[in-house]
Parts: C-alpha cells; sequence; structure tokens
C-alpha cells in the first residue's frame, strides 16, 4: 500500500508463496536506483520481510496474526456509504486493507481483528455484516437480498398507492385547504412508511457526520413537505404534497429497479452458490443418511446416485461413471471418474453410482475457492474507478452546496420562498452520485461473472482491463501448449543394470515429485508391473531436475544442464541419441547413476488438440506469440512449428523466463505470461497478466492474475475480447454519469425541471447503467 503511494508506481504485485514483490513503474518519472532507496527505507522502518500486503501498512502490528474476512455488509444504499465504510475501516490500526463494493455489496477486510470485533465496529456504524467464507453462508446472504427485494417492492408498491390520489388531487382538484389537508392525510402513510427509512438512514449518516444519496433525497422530500405543511397550517403559500409524494414513488421505484438489476448482474455468483446441494447422503455404518450440507465433516464417507450433485469435494473410493464439471470449470464433456480420481463438490453426475470420501468443506472447497476469486476481481478496483471515487466523495457535498446557490439565487433574483425552495429541492433530487459509483463495478461485476461462467476466473479488476491491450503473449511449453500427459516413448540405456531396474531407481527418485516428467515415469513404472521404494533424500531444482537417494545410489534426473551442473559426462552414445529424440520433437531426459551417466529417456507431449487454434485467434488479434521453455530446441522448434508460434527460445531456465518478460516490457509491449508450474510462477507474477492453466500447481494460480480452469488456452483470446468489451460498458458508463450530472443539475438549477421528473430522471440513470452493462451477459 505505501509503495503505491509512490507517485511513479503503477502496480504492486506481492506474491506471498514466493516471498517476492514486483513493482511497475514510470521510467520517465523515477530512476531505479531511486525506487531501490524508497523500497530499502520501507524495509528498514518495517523491520521486517513483507511478506504480506498486510506488513507495510502503517501501525499495524507485524505480530498480530492477520484474518481475511468475506462480508456481506446491510445498509449501504449509494457509493458514498461504501466510501464511508471503507474509510472507516482504514482508519482502524487493526485494519492492514479493506475494499468495498456497493454494486455487490461486499467487502474485504485484511485485519488482526476477530469476526466479532469486525463485524461489531460495522454495526455500531449503523451497518449488519454477514460472512461469506462458505457456499451455505452465501446462500444464506442471497435469500436475505432476495427478501430485502421483496420488502422494496412492497414499499414502492404502496408508495404508488398513497402517491397516485395525493397527485391526482393536486392535478384536478381545485386548490384549497380543505383538499390540502386531504392530500396531507393521504401523504403521510407514504413518509412515515416506505419513506420513513430514507429519513432514517439521513439520521444515521448526519450522526457519523457524513452525507449520501439518503441525505439528497430527505433533504428535498423533507423540505417540499415541511414548506406545505407550514404553509397549509398558515393558510399562506402553496401547497407541494403530490411532487413530494411522487418524488418518493419515483426514488422508491428507481432503488428497487436498480436492486432488481444488481441482483441480475450478480448471477454468475447466485449460479455458483446454487451448485452446492442442500443435502448429503452419508454412509454411517454402510446406511445413507441424509444430513444438511452444513454438518458434512472432512472424512466423511458419501454416496452420490446417478444425476445427482456432488456435495463436497472429495476422491472416489468406489464405483465408476461420468461426471458433468461443466458449470465448474466449463470444459463441456463430461470426465470418466473412478476410484482415486478427485472429484468437485457442484458437478452433476452421471449414470453411475459413487462413493466419495471428503477432502475439503466450507470455505476450503473448489467451489468457495472460486466464490472468493469472483470477490477479489469485484472488490478491486480499476484506476479509473479510484478516480471516480474520489469525485464521488465530494459529489454530495457540492450537490448540496449547489441546492443552497440555487435558492439563494432564486430569492436574490427575486422569486418567492416557496419557487426558490422548490428549485432548490429539485437540485437535490436531480443528482445522482450512484450512477457514478455503479459504472465501473456493475461493468467488472458482469465481465468478471461472464468470463466465470466460461471458465476463466479473474483475481483482480486491474488484469481485467489490461488483458485487452496485451501485445504479446508468452507461452510455456509443457503442459501449456502441449496436453501435460508426456509418456516414456524410447530408453537408451547404458548402465550395468536392466531398463526394469533403471526405472525402479528413476521411478523412486520421482515419487516425490508433481512434474510431468516425473508423472511419465511412474506412470511408465507402473505399467511395468514395478514397485519402488521410498528415496531417502529428495531435491527439486526448477528448471533442471532431481535429485535423490534411492537405496544407498545417488539418483540424477533431468536436462544436460543438470548433468553439466554435477559435471558428468553425458557420453557419445547417450549424446546422439538425445539428438535424435529432439529431433523427433521428443524431450530428451538424462539419468545419472552414483555420479556417471546411465541412461536418456524419450519423452513424447502432444500438442493440445485446440492450440493450433488458440494461437491462431490470437494472431487475428494482432497479438505476437513465443514460447519459452527448459526443453532442447528440437523438440520446442517441433511443438512451435505445429500449432504456430511465431518465435521460440529453448533451453530457458525461470530466471530467463523472467528476464524475457522484462525485456519484453521495456520496449514498451504489454506482455501475457501462460504457464502451469513452479517454474513459471515468477514469470507470472511479473507479467502485466499471468493466466495459470488450471490444472497447473497452486504457487502457479497465487501468482497468476486470470486462472484458466480448464487449462484450455484458447480461452486467453476470449478472456483479452471481454475485457475490451467491458472496457467500452465502463467508457459508456462513465460518459452517461458524468454527461447526465453536468446537464441535469444545471437544468434543475435554472428551474427548467419539476421535483418529479428530476426524482424520475435520478432514478432512471442509476438503473440505466446497470441495465448497459448487462449486455455483457449477451455471449
Amino acid at each position: 500500500m505505501l509503495l503505491q503511494k509512490h507517485p511513479a508506481v503503477r502496480r504492486v504485485r506481492v506474491v506471498p508463496a514466493l516471498g517476492s514483490v514486483t513493482v511497475h513503474f514510470d521510467p520517465a518519472a523515477v530512476t531505479t536506483a531511486d525506487l531501490q532507496s524508497f523500497f530499502g527505507k520501507l524495509l528498514d522502518n518495517l523491520g521486517s520481510s513483507p511478506t504480506l500486503p498486510s506488513a507495510v501498512r502503517s501501525g499495524t502490528n507485524p505480530a498480530a496474526p492477520l484474518h481475511e474476512f468475506h462480508v456481506a455488509v446491510e445498509g449501504m444504499t449509494c457509493v458514498s456509504c461504501a466510501l464511508l465504510i471503507e474509510m472507516l475501516l482504514r482508519r482502524d490500526p487493526r485494519v492492514a486493507s479493506a475494499s468495498v463494493n456497493f454494486a455487490t455489496e461486499t467487502a474485504q477486510v485484511l485485519t488482526s481483528m476477530s469476526w466479532d470485533e469486525l463485524s461489531g465496529t460495522l454495526r455500531r456504524r449503523g451497518y449488519q455484516a454477514r460472512p461469506l467464507d462458505s457456499v451455505a453462508q452465501r446462500r444464506v446472504w442471497l435469500a436475505r437480498e432476495t427478501t430485502r427485494i421483496g420488502k422494496t417492492w412492497q414499499h414502492c408498491f404502496w408508495s404508488l398507492v398513497f402517491s397516485l390520489p395525493t397527485f391526482l388531487i393536486g392535478l384536478f382538484a381545485p386548490r384549497s385547504r380543505l383538499m390540502g389537508w386531504v392530500q396531507l392525510a393521504v401523504s403521510a402513510p407514504l413518509l412515515l412508511g416506505g419513506g420513513r427509512e430514507f429519513f432514517d438512514r439521513a439520521w444515521q449518516t448526519a450522526r457519523r457526520r457524513s452525507v449520501s444519496t439518503d441525505t439528497l433525497v430527505a433533504a428535498g422530500v423533507g423540505a417540499a413537505y415541511a414548506y406545505s405543511f407550514f404553509s397549509l397550517a398558515s393558510g399562506r403559500g402553496g401547497y407541494y404534497f403530490e411532487a413530494a409524494a411522487g418524488v418518493m414513488s419515483f426514488v422508491l421505484m428507481g432503488r428497487y429497479l436498480e436492486e432488481k438489476a444488481r441482483s441480475q448482474a450478480g448471477q454468475a455468483i447466485r449460479q455458483l452458490v446454487e451448485l452446492q446441494p442442500l443435502t448429503a447422503t452419508v454412509l454411517q455404518s454402510g446406511r445413507p443418511v441424509s444430513l444438511p450440507i452444513e454438518e458434512i465433516r472432512v472424512g466423511d464417507r458419501l454416496l452420490v446416485r446417478p444425476g445427482e450433485r456432488i456435495p463436497a469435494d472429495g476422491e472416489v473410493v468406489h464405483g465408476l461413471s461420468a461426471v458433468d464439471e461443466s458449470m465448474v470449470t466449463g470444459e463441456s464433456l463430461p470426465v470418466v471418474k473412478e476410484t482415486g480420481h478427485r472429484v468437485t463438490g457442484g458437478s452433476i453426475n452421471g449414470d453411475g453410482a459413487l462413493q466419495i470420501r471428503v477432502s475439503a468443506v466450507g470455505a476450503d472447497t473448489v467451489l468457495a475457492g472460486l466464490l472468493h476469486t469472483l470477490d477479489e476481481a469485484q472488490t478491486s478496483r480499476l484506476p479509473v474507478q479510484r478516480m471516480v471515487d474520489r469525485l464521488s466523495a465530494f459529489f454530495v457535498p457540492a450537490v448540496m452546496a449547489v441546492s443552497g446557490a440555487t435558492f439563494f439565487g432564486w430569492m436574490a433574483a427575486g422569486a418567492g420562498f416557496g419557487t426558490a425552495l422548490i428549485h432548490a429541492v429539485t437540485v437535490l433530487l436531480v443528482a445522482c452520485p450512484c450512477a457514478l459509483g455503479l459504472a465501473t463495478p456493475a461493468a467488472v461485476m458482469v465481465g468478471t461473472g461472464q468470463a466465470a461462467r466460461r471458465g476463466i476466473f479473474i483475481r483482480n479488476a486491474e488484469s481485467l482491463e489490461t488483458a485487452a491491450g496485451l501485445t504479446v503473449i508468452v507461452f510455456d511449453k509443457t503442459g501449456t501448449l502441449t496436453e501435460g500427459r508426456p509418456r516414456i516413448t524410447d530408453i537408451a540405456n547404458v548402465s550395468d543394470l536392466d531398463d526394469a531396474g533403471l526405472l525402479r531407481l528413476a521411478a523412486s527418485a520421482e515419487s516425490h515429485s508433481e512434474h510431468f516428467i516425473g508423472k511419465a515415469i511412474l506412470a511408465h513404472a507402473a505399467t511395468l508391473g514395478l514397485a519402488w521404494p521410498e528415496p531417502a533424500e529428495f531435491r527439486l531444482e526448477p528448471g533442471l531436475g532431481i535429485a535423490a537417494i534411492v537405496e544407498g545410489h545417488e539418483v540424477l534426473i533431468g536436462n544436460q544442464r543438470w548433468l553439466d551442473r554435477h559435471k558428468i559426462e553425458s557420453g557419445r552414445n547417450l549424446g546422439d541419441a538425445a539428438r535424435k529424440l529432439g529431433a523427433q520433437g521428443k524431450t530428451p531426459v538424462f539419468v545419472a547413476l552414483d555420479g556417471h551417466a546411465a541412461a536418456v529417456l524419450g519423452v513424447a507431449d502432444p500438442p493440445r488438440p485446440d492450440a493450433a487454434e488458440a494461437v491462431a485467434s490470437l494472431h487475428r488479434r494482432g497479438v505476437h506469440t513465443l514460447m519459452v521453455t527448459g526443453d532442447v530446441a528440437p523438440a520446442a522448434e517441433h511443438i512451435a512449428a505445429l500449432v504456430g508460434i511465431d518465435r521460440i527460445e529453448a533451453g530457458a531456465r525461470p530466471g530467463r523466463k523472467l528476464e524475457i518478460i522484462r525485456q519484453l516490457q521495456n520496449r514498451g509491449e504489454r506482455v501475457g505470461m501462460i504457464g502451469d508450474g513452479i517454474n513459471d510462477a515468477p514469470a507470472l507474477a511479473a507479467a502485466d497478466v499471468g493466466l495459470a492453466v488450471g490444472h497447473g500447481t497452486d504457487i502457479a494460480k497465487q501468482s497468476a492474475d486470470l486462472t484458466l480452469l480448464t487449462g484450455d488456452i484458447s480461452k486467453a483470446a476470449e478472456a483479452m475480447e471481454l475485457s475490451a468489451r467491458t472496457l467500452r460498458v465502463i467508457r459508456q458508463n462513465l460518459s452517461w454519469a458524468f454527461g447526465y450530472n453536468l446537464v441535469a443539475i444545471p437544468l434543475a438549477a435554472f428551474g427548467k425541471l419539476h421535483p418529479m421528473a428530476a426524482s424520475a430522471a435520478m432514478a432512471a440513470s442509476s438503473v440505466g447503467v446497470v441495465l448497459n452493462a448487462l449486455r455483457l451477459q449477451r455471449d
């Protein structure tokens, strides 16, 4: 947070899993040395390594444990409320970071406070906090949202019932004190009923020494109604009961339509929540028992019948069935699941019965993680939104000042008190800070939701903005452009062991590895019926290979550079075999035993079926493609030719990938990186937009801005297209919101608008930006 305050810093990315901070800055505004000095002073002041964003928060106790809360906030009525809550939270020394989103009515808070302390802090400010960590908690919140929208509709309906006769009397009945008292009697229930919430919230906001849209409505309607009452009681002046009643009806109608539209904009979250069934069938002593989903625990054994949704993440322990994961991953084809396979909660079981052992519940499930990713994206802000927020903070006070100036201006011009008052009230009613506040968040909410439906999960709104302008995409090879299911095709063995004995030692050494090549060796050994012992020691060097001690033997498996590091000669025979394998598009993997080269394995990993079309779609968008891989040049060139990559760099270690990203950025390119492994994590973090394929390692996903859940790299072009469409809608929304207020407020100040027309226009402006954002839901 402190780094972001530096005027030259454009973006700061912290990856706790790597212990790294990546800073993007304007080289024209500051030198690298000055920025390093600034960063060094921050570290000196902190006295510890900032492995979490919270560690750079002034006033936060670095020793206190931090908790990240995902919170639904009840009681917000406009963007001013969201800004006020965010400001109050950030001023608390126990809060490391806080982000509040009015469009989604949610907040993300990183704090040393407990849940009771956080909820108590918000409650004392007049807001209710609801936890959103698990899918079940979100279901409760969505039910409350539905109830609230229904309550708003009831207020809207009864406001129309009471305002219509008030309006008809004012329009057709003769002006008299008797008709004035009738209007007062008919309209009073409206202000004391549905309109009372505006006055209550305006009072609560005033007690916090702040203002909001409720302040404008309460001040405008209250002033018109109070003036009419005193005019009626004194027998002098005009009555504006019909205007006050009509304004309240229009505002309530607009609020109902806005809440309804925002609920529709958040449909992606609602659909994800509905994936989790309400109950699960638990096998207890072999007998099926139906229990609420909240009572399921890790280790429970569940029965999933044909056609049912899988209640929780787990592992199949019995049965065989095809599972439809499309709603969770976006994968269109069902996936066959059998004993030992992992399943995801929310997927639909096919025509076979499955028994699964639960491995994750609550906030630890994949479904909850996807919802958390959506939260991160929807509560984060685009740079333009930060500017709008600063403007919104002064918007309501400025409108009240303009309203006061309008009143005194009309009085000075000789207009009566009633005329001056009604024009001032119209200024209050026509202004709409909500349109400004919703313009960007509504589009981001719909855009990220639409991306989630396609299996693209976006961690932050800034990456959604950046993706549209990418000029270069850097690809990893294995597991990204290729299927990631390599198999051993050739064995050139020069050791004293036979092939089976060699593979047995190699499989033991690779048994602790998550690398695709390691998995290929294990799979090949398993097909031969080999059993292998546990290694005594294991060490991984990303981009090079592994080292292990197996039954007293030192086993090295990796590329030529791995052997070179250990000063092991591959020999002419193995060298020739490696070159031959590379020419065939296969990856040569060397095995060394006790300091001597023993064998070279040929590993084949065909390109993904969608890789060529994915690369072609990027080229059609004018994006250049580059493959950077640790594999040998012949194997890399073979894959690049098959999928159509522009150029390649082979034999690249993780540090070289990072160097290439920075070189491209220094040339003015906007770089995207697609990868899946531990060795890709630094490059994913440094790229303008990092895209991790869904089957990749957790650390790669944590480092990336976008996750392609199915591993379908053609989604990269879809993400860029959706980004461009979202930015277009944001520009339209902001143009409308700014233009509306710039035109409507002067018209009201010069007496060209009736109060009811002003309130209708204010309601329409807020609803308009949300409806425009909903256009993103069109495929």
